[in-house]
């Protein structure tokens, strides 16, 4: 029955979670823990409980998984719940660093509006350049270093690939907001990866 199990599809193995077979539900744990807990350390990466946070999430799953009524859409559902606990861990635990608005105009002088939010997404991000393990762990350094809001909105976008749509609708957010976060997301995180980038260009150019 487990090797069954293990040929089917995410949307298969919701059907049967929802007749309640506990062993369809393991094969979804085994299939997306990796998925589960990667996504966590890129939401908190300084948090030290993400294998208790990882379980809380799969206890979620299995509790509400008779709502889902699109099981095709599992994994979309699945990042939901995770970003939805982090939410949650945040109105918990005190906040070590001070929360800084990226929502505000570019140009101070310039009112603030919802008209000014809606940043074109032009830049690329970063990580686009990830050649080796050294430059990964710059960027991870550098994503900590974000507000919790900002770090969330990028995370699903480049992580996770959602939409702006979907971001906005697992943030509460307004679709202007979500743009205007990821897009200064990005400007800082070049910002803050532009000394580490040039330093490796200059020594490629040293060697070559």
């Amino acid at each position: 029955m487990a090797t069954a199990y293990s040929q089917q599809s995410d949307r298969d193995l919701v059907l049967a979670c929802q007749r309640r077979e506990p062993q369809a539900f393991e094969e979804l744990v085994k299939r997306h823990q990796k998925t589960v807990y990667a996504l966590l350390y890129q939401l908190a990466p300084d948090w030290q409980d993400t294998s208790d946070l990882a379980q809380e999430v799969f206890i979620r799953i299995w509790r509400s998984i008779n709502n889902l009524r699109n099981p095709s859409s599992f994994r979309s559902w699945l990042t939901q719940i995770v970003t939805n606990l982090f939410y949650d861990e945040l109105r918990k635990r005190p906040r070590r660093l001070p929360t800084v608005s990226m929502d505000e105009s570019l140009d101070e002088g310039e009112e603030t509006g919802e008209h000014t939010r809606d940043i074109p997404d032009e830049s690329d991000l970063p990580h686009d350049k990830v050649l080796n393990k050294e430059l990964s762990e710059v960027i991870r350094e550098a994503m900590l270093k974000l507000p919790e809001q900002f770090r969330t909105a990028i995370v699903l976008r480049e992580v996770e690939g959602l939409s702006y749509e979907e971001i906005a609708d697992i943030t509460q957010t307004e679709m202007g907001t979500v743009k205007s976060r990821i897009a200064r997301a990005r400007l800082k995180l070049q910002e803050m990866l532009k000394p580490y980038l040039e330093s490796t260009e200059s020594t490629s150019e040293v060697s070559s």
